[in-house]
């Protein structure tokens, strides 16, 4: 029954079939029955109709005295109902006819909503039901989501409402695939747990209905990735990884200064994975200024000592030229390392086209050019990617392919919250760097209303005569008539005209084109810039070690995590750093909470949480760019026993399974009975393709 049109359910034609997928993706019953309520509304409560008070939501029983068509002021039905206390008029502008034929004198009838005043105790449009078959009152009453079209074709709240029941009760089995397991954290199963979702007896049932769907939802999840991390254990590559820790070992003792043991025990794992049979999923993270790169950097040594080839993927040109900078410098000379980007010239770009093709060049760094078809590695072994979340999943596997047994290593300077490692990130093992290298001092966060602005101009007059540069960032480039917010080109041309005329200040932002970017940060970098205007350009890969203040207006249009990279921009250099917020009037708790949290610490894994907490996992870490969109059910801030549970008990499914292979290949095709049959079939080929 689950699989059956939706067509199937009494009512519901193909003119109205067609607009609930058109409008909710729903095709079948199943569809129906996971399309659950955005809310509820509370209407189990009765109260006699003499204690009802004016705006008040109540629901109220009574026998019908009355039935009246009235034509002045505006033709209306009048149902005044009597329940011994008093007496209450049903108002209905809409459907007269209808509920006329509805509707007898007599009969016993229950109605919910405000109650209002005219004359009498009224209620507009109540919600009604009759007593022993109550939907839409008398309990805990869900509310759906609808859109204008299917309100029109009949599909608002009530009549979801209508159409959810008569599926719930045509739909006597339900597979449930992990009941057993489920009932051991006192979860309920799969049918009674649509049932309660939808209409539940209490809110305690809602919840626990939630829970469990939460459950199935992440069990499946992380079943699926266990499963194919055993399936890729199970059958070796034949490409074997056999590396001398020499190299290696060589490059870390030339390093000009001394590893910290974060990088140390990062470093160490990953070359386990690299000497392993199978190709490496590695996520390495750490707060900015952590070291990763040189942790990436190092283990490239590996591949490299077997002739092998390494490339470097950054998301911005910027980056990828500071991180080809840095790469010179560390790299012993003999090893043959070229940039490689969309500005490089036709004879930069045929030069390393030619030495990728004869494995020459041993490492390469660049941006999406790297993943173009022309690119043609001899033997591509170990692919470093940086800003991961700015990649989407099909570049990371493009770039991939161009190798045989590629070990891949994604960097994240954003640290991922425990909740989404385990789920959206369980695909990958995890390194992080949790110590900043002693060299790096912490930064100075203050926060100032903007009526503080003059003094904090003041600080950075300041601070640039003791020859410091200082970042000052903006969330938007232009002025715009729709939100009253101070934009970059505006205040370059305050600061650059008028408040600091006598400096060097500049302007940069994501519509300048990349010469003039480059121009611009190289005239920064080269100390030739006292004040730099940006907008979040300068987020990722700026690293300006005599800027020493970052100064971010309107700091509530930013989220937490982005507002950490920003702050990561200054503290690179040996003088004391601040990260100045200026805030305006009118913030929300929500912004309040974020400048809190920011005065409060400076370690970006306590950031990450907090971020989590606040902001809900949509965007967090581009978790949609990874593969997957945001869960349907399960919270990744309050379910994080459930998703534990969860996790522990996929892992020892798998480990019970005989013929992984198989298993793998029944989940792919969701055969019937196979594990992955307990989520719905959409949500099941949504994750695992």
């Amino acid at each position: 029954m689950l699989y059956h049109p939706i067509t199937d359910i009494n009512g519901v034609g193909p003119k109205k079939a067609a607009i609930l997928k058109e409008e909710a993706g729903i095709e079948n019953i199943e569809d129906l029955l996971y399309y659950i309520p955005r809310a509820y509304t509370d209407r189990s409560s009765f109260k006699k109709i003499a204690d009802c008070l004016v705006d008040e939501n109540v629901s109220v029983s009574g026998e019908i005295k009355r039935l009246n068509v009235a034509a002045w002021p505006r033709k209306r039905l009048e149902v005044e109902i009597d329940d011994g206390s008093d007496t209450l008029t049903g108002i209905f502008f809409a459907g007269i006819s209808y509920f006329m034929k509805t509707f007898n004198i007599g009969e016993e009838i229950i109605f919910a909503g405000k109650i209002t005043f005219y004359k009498q105790k009224q209620m507009i449009h109540p919600e009604h039901d009759f007593p022993g078959d109550a939907l839409n009152t008398a309990r805990i009453v869900p509310l759906y989501r609808s859109t204008e079209r299917l309100k029109k074709a009949g599909f608002d709240s009530k009549g979801f409402r209508k159409i959810v029941k008569s599926a719930l009760s045509a739909t006597e089995n339900i597979y449930d695939a992990i009941g057993g397991i489920a009932a051991k954290y006192a979860l309920p199963g799969l049918k009674d747990a649509l049932n309660w979702i939808h209409f539940p007896e209490t809110f305690e049932h809602a919840e626990n209905a939630r829970r469990r769907l939460a459950f199935n939802e992440i069990f499946f999840l992380l079943f699926y990735i266990s499963l194919s991390k055993a399936y890729i254990r199970q059958n070796p590559s034949e490409v074997s990884a056999k590396y001398s820790d020499d190299l290696c070992g060589k490059f870390i003792e030339s390093l000009p200064f001394t590893l910290t043991d974060g990088q140390k025990n990062a470093i160490d794992e990953i070359k386990a994975d690299m000497s392993a049979p199978f190709p490496m999923n590695r996520l390495l993270q750490g707060d900015v200024g952590s070291g990763k790169t040189v942790v990436a950097l190092a283990a490239a040594m590996l591949p490299i000592s077997a002739d092998r080839q390494a490339a470097f993927m950054a998301p911005t040109e910027v980056l990828a030229k500071q991180h080809f900078e840095t790469i010179k410098k560390l790299l012993p000379p003999d090893i043959k390392n070229v940039l490689l980007t969309g500005s490089s010239s036709s004879a930069e770009r045929n030069k390393a086209l030619n030495g990728l093709a004869d494995g020459s060049i041993k490492l390469i760094t660049g941006t999406h050019a790297l993943i173009q078809n022309d690119i043609r590695f001899k033997d591509l072994a170990y692919i470093i990617i940086d800003e991961q979340h700015r990649f989407g999943v099909k570049q990371r596997a493009m770039l991939r392919e161009k190798g045989e047994k590629t070990d891949l290593l994604i960097m994240s300077a954003t640290p991922i919250p425990r909740s989404l490692s385990m789920t959206v990130f369980g695909d990958l093992d995890i390194s992080s760097i949790k110590n900043l290298p002693s060299c790096r001092k912490p930064v100075k966060t203050l926060a100032f209303h903007k009526s503080k602005i003059d003094g904090v101009y003041k600080s950075m007059e300041k601070y640039i005569k003791q020859g410091r540069q200082i970042f000052y960032v903006l969330p938007l480039i232009d002025d715009s008539e729709k939100i009253d917010l101070e934009s970059a080109t505006a205040v370059y041309t305050k600061l650059a005209e008028n408040i600091f005329s006598h400096r060097r200040v500049a302007l940069i932002h994501g519509r300048l084109k990349q010469n003039e970017k480059d121009q611009v940060m190289s005239g920064f970098a080269g100390g030739n810039i006292d004040i730099l205007i940006s907008t979040t350009v300068i987020e990722v890969g700026i690293d300006i070690p005599n800027a020493s203040i970052i100064v971010i207006e309107h700091p509530e249009r930013f989220g937490l995590s982005q507002l950490h990279q920003l702050r990561g921009r200054v503290g690179r250099g040996e003088h004391e750093s601040f990260c100045v917020l200026v805030y305006d009037d009118n913030i929300s708790a929500e912004s309040r909470k974020r400048i809190e949290v920011m005065l409060s610490t400076n370690d970006g894994f306590v950031i990450a949480e907090e971020d989590l907490k606040i902001r809900g996992s949509g965007e967090i870490t581009g978790t949609r760019q990874h593969g997957y969109s945001e869960f349907e059910f399960a919270d990744l801030i309050g379910d994080i026993d459930i998703i534990t549970a969860a996790r522990d008990e996929a892992a020892a499914e798998v480990k019970k399974i005989v013929n992984i292979g198989e298993a793998l290949e029944n989940c792919l095709k969701g055969s019937p009975n196979s594990l992955v049959d307990g989520i719905r079939k959409k949500r099941a080929v949504e994750i695992l393709s």
